[in-house]
């Protein structure tokens, strides 16, 4: 059965069970698709820089969750151009595909050999605007003419359309030009709100109509001509500014942006490669808030707030550029819910789940305008704070968002504990909500050892050892802002928590924690990924903590690519599920701090190890946001999840915080320190250089190179009273 199969099938138990929000793959994504974004808009265009070339895919200019060009495709003399390659710039400022012609026919007679005419098709996004420039060159010996067409249309279809769901009616269409420039596409939305595109041509086409552009083009020998494009979304100015101009200020922006953040070097090319194509993809889906920088969860599906995805991505990437975390932990403490509204899973003190501007969402046909159906972004906003000012000690900070915290604390302590034994629970407050309200929210992803789907109030194992880590963390802060008697409280709650913990969820036959309690209390007897996450909070008995980590790289959990969400020996268990028997990087990473945090320096560069090699068989060396979980086999890469998001910011970060859980990279701003934990490098790794790493008013270069088991490490430049220690095992 195929995967694309499967996949359907998976989306009509879920839908089924409850759930309607999972993506559907519409059809075969045959060609290689590239992304772009700045901002709330993001393109995906194929490997000619076409637009809806193919029926069924993702392809579109989307802004705030709906598709505004549906269709862009180039024509030459009625003809598709020839693909010579495409490229996305490495820091994905721009795209470019070389193009040219094929064999041209007026009844039997050649008017035009192939590979005669050069087409450089320059591509980017900026703001509300995507900019295209079609450079044509003749490098024929004699005059050629040809017909340049360009086809166009918007659909206006919401986020949750293109991955799917049906609609019963839409709203209105219009269209009109504004000759001899631009076309205007309209949407009157059912919600009131007028969607407009601009399809603006520079120069003007000699044919204008509301659905296509033509050229009549003359080039001598050798002659070059450039044709401009600008596609605008809810444009506010008569006309868009110049390709090159913007090209210049969207290069500035990423220059900026990427100012302060620390840079790693190592001695392996293709690492660097991994990390170069990482850090670029973070910065393209950081998007500026009135909050701060906030990491959008990933393209096609996720271009928007997520308070889980945000959260995470946040803490992976806290020792290279805590700027992040700030930006996400006030966003999400402004949007933090401040009444109780079952259409949208809102109790006070809520961290969100996920937020959207569609169409759709306006009129509650998703329930994602503010949605807060998540049992772990609370617990996960509290422990990011604690994190947050341990790197950075900003009282500041800390003060501001105080109250944040303790609506949170008051949630997870109250709401949140429904039957009162002292766990966090989840139950949708409507049916139309998310069945799931884990990080692994498929509607199957939860089940007993028979096969049989859990049923709620659930309480899953890795949100204990959340809110378990949490309030450890921000007892520490209290104490820093003298709430000395909160403290205390927040520290006896977390023992406490453990203690109930190891009682209710530890189960000896499986030699791990159970996945969670259902509403019985009947703990969920299967072995996942998910009490590998237990370790990462610190929860885990210590003898316990190490038999965990031991059945994680079992073969029937560890794939040779990574630890597989579910076991192979569970019921459930299908290599191409969304959770229940697929690799997430992110998911890894968390495991990784936990065997990090219990000594298991093996086991981390052993996963550290397979996720890099995973990402060298993968496009652009890019990690997405999950693959699928067969069996690593000779010869062959990881097998693609067919709908994954790529780039997805929590696996963007993952190779940056495996590093740091390799290194054991610990920083303490107030005593301006940075500590080494028992460094280890894996075997593909030589040398690891740190440069501009913040550490309290302090800065400092460092280069860490592997000898054996061992590692030296040795400081390069350091600017201020910076103390670099090494603590070996």
């Amino acid at each position: 059965m195929s995967i694309e199969r499967r996949r359907e099938e998976e989306i009509k138990a879920e839908a089924e069970a409850g759930v309607s929000f999972y993506i559907a793959a519409t059809g075969p994504e045959t060609q290689v698709r590239r992304t772009l974004k700045h901002a709330d808009t993001f393109l995906v265009i194929d490997a000619h820089g076409d637009i809806g070339a193919a029926a069924g895919t993702s392809d579109g200019l989307f802004h705030c969750d709906t598709r505004f060009l549906s269709r862009l495709e180039l024509r030459v003399n009625g003809m598709q151009p020839l693909l010579l390659g495409s490229n996305m710039r490495e820091d994905n400022a721009i795209f470019s595909a070389d193009l040219t012609n094929p064999d041209m026919f007026s009844g039997a007679r050649v008017v035009l050999e192939k590979d005669t005419l050069h087409i450089n098709r320059s591509v980017f996004v900026w703001r509300d605007t995507l900019f295209q420039r079609l450079s044509l060159h003749n490098h024929g010996a004699k005059r050629m003419e040809l017909l340049v067409s360009i086809a166009f249309s918007a659909d206006f279809a919401d986020v949750f359309e293109v991955r799917g769901m049906r609609r019963a009616r839409r709203g209105t269409f219009s269209s009109r030009l504004n000759e001899p420039h631009e076309a205007l596409l309209s949407y009157l939305g059912l919600d009131d709100f007028l969607r407009v595109t601009s399809v603006y041509f520079d120069p003007a086409p000699t044919r204008l109509s509301e659905r296509e552009a033509r050229y009549q083009v003359a080039l001598t020998a050798h002659e070059t001509m450039s044709l401009c494009i600008a596609v605008r979304c809810n444009p506010s100015a008569p006309q868009p500014a110049p390709f090159v101009r913007s090209l210049l200020y969207a290069h500035r922006e990423l220059r900026q942006a990427a100012q302060g953040a620390a840079v790693v070097q190592t001695s392996n090319p293709e690492f660097n490669t991994v990390l170069r194509r990482s850090m670029a993809d973070l910065a393209m889906l950081t998007t500026q808030t009135p909050q701060g920088p906030y990491p959008y969860a990933g393209t096609p599906w996720y271009s928007t707030t997520f308070g889980r995805d945000g959260l995470l991505t946040a803490l992976q990437m806290l020792w290279v550029d805590p700027r992040i975390a700030r930006g996400v932990l006030f966003r999400l403490a402004t949007l933090q819910a401040r009444i109780t509204d079952t259409a949208s899973d809102a109790e006070p003190g809520k961290i969100l789940h996920e937020m959207r501007f569609g169409e759709m969402a306006a009129l509650g046909e998703v329930p994602f305008g503010l949605y807060y159906g998540s049992v772990d972004s609370t617990p996960l906003f509290v422990l990011l704070a604690g994190l947050y000012f341990e790197r950075t000690g900003d009282v500041k900070a800390l003060t501001e968002l105080w109250p944040a915290i303790e609506e949170a604390l008051s949630w997870i302590d109250g709401p949140a504990d429904r039957d009162r034994d002292g766990f966090v629970e989840y139950f949708r407050a409507n049916e139309n909500g998310l069945v799931n309200q884990g990080w692994k929210d498929s509607g199957d992803a939860v089940f007993h050892a028979d096969g049989r789907l859990a049923t709620g109030p659930i309480a899953l194992a890795e949100v204990q050892g959340y809110v378990f880590a949490a309030k450890r963390l921000i007892a520490r802060c209290a104490r820093r802002l003298g709430y000395c008697d909160r403290a205390d409280i927040l520290e006896d709650e977390a023992r406490r928590l453990a203690e109930r913990f190891e009682s209710a969820f530890w189960r000896e036959d499986l030699h791990m924690y159970a996945l969670a309690l259902d509403g019985a209390k009947e703990p969920c007897c299967v072995r996942t990924s998910n009490a590998g996450q237990v370790l990462f909070t610190g929860i885990a008995r210590p003898d316990h903590a190490a038999t965990v980590a031991n059945a994680l790289l079992a073969p029937d959990l560890f794939s040779g690519w990574g630890i597989r969400t579910v076991s192979r020996r569970e019921l459930r268990y299908n290599p191409m599920s969304y959770h229940n028997g697929s690799v997430w990087p992110h998911d890894n990473v968390l495991i990784a701090i936990g065997l990090a945090r219990i000594g298991a320096k093996g086991a981390v560069n052993r996963i550290f190890s397979a996720l890099f090699d995973a990402a060298t068989h993968v496009d652009l060396h890019r990690l997405p946001e999950l693959f699928c979980g067969f069996q690593r086999a000779r010869n062959r890469g990881p097998t693609r999840y067919p709908v994954a998001c790529a780039p997805q910011a929590w696996a963007s970060a993952a190779p940056f915080c495996l590093l740091q859980a390799a290194l054991g990279l610990e920083i303490d701003p107030a005593g301006e320190q940075l500590l080494l934990r028992d460094p280890r490098l894996p075997k593909f790794l030589d040398e690891v250089i740190l440069r501009d790493l913040q550490v309290g008013d302090s800065s400092v270069d460092i280069a860490v190179r592997r000898d054996g088991e061992a590692v030296a490490v040795s400081v390069l430049r350091a600017l201020g009273a910076v103390e670099v220690s090494v603590l070996a095992s």
